[in-house]
């Protein structure tokens, strides 16, 4: 068998093993979050205690901080490639309402079709103030700086 064979028969498996999807989208996506399984979740029913879905689903990820009685568990896949935007995937959200007597009263189940697309406020708010230009905000300390300032400078300690 010639040599030319056998580096072009390399190249083509390399070229082959290149274009494999399957382990590649794997690689730039990271898991977050702690959703319990199908399985447990089954097991959670109305009128289960605090206690129970503890023994059964573990922590939640949150508890809502203005009421304490939602309790969050959640998990997201995010791919990040390079320098690319993150981009959300998959997002799976278990919420769960606890009544006064620490019993569920409500089991919701969302996802990321669920959610609010929100757009950030561009207003900006004025500062009060000396509004200082480039040389002197970047520059004005020049020549300030002295180390002895906080010294007794009589000699005696």
């Amino acid at each position: 068998m010639s040599t030319n064979k056998i580096i072009l028969g390399l190249l083509c498996c390399v070229a082959l093993s290149a274009c494999s999807t399957s382990k590649q989208n794997e690689w730039f996506v990271n898991h977050n979050g702690n959703m319990p399984t199908e399985e447990r979740i089954a097991k959670i029913k109305k009128g289960s205690t605090k206690d129970d879905v503890l023994q059964i689903l573990g922590a939640p990820s949150a508890v809502i901080s203005f009421d304490e009685n939602t309790w969050i568990y959640m998990s997201s896949d995010i791919k990040r490639v390079a320098f690319a935007k993150p981009k959300e995937i998959n997002r799976d959200i278990l919420r769960l309402r606890f009544n006064s007597d620490e019993k569920i009263t409500e089991i919701t189940r969302l996802d990321e079709n669920s959610g609010k697309k929100l757009t950030p406020c561009q207003d900006e708010t004025e500062v009060k103030g000396e509004n200082l230009g480039f040389f002197r905000k970047y520059f004005g300390g020049v020549g300030q700086y002295n180390p002895m300032a906080g010294q007794n400078n009589s000699g005696r300690m």
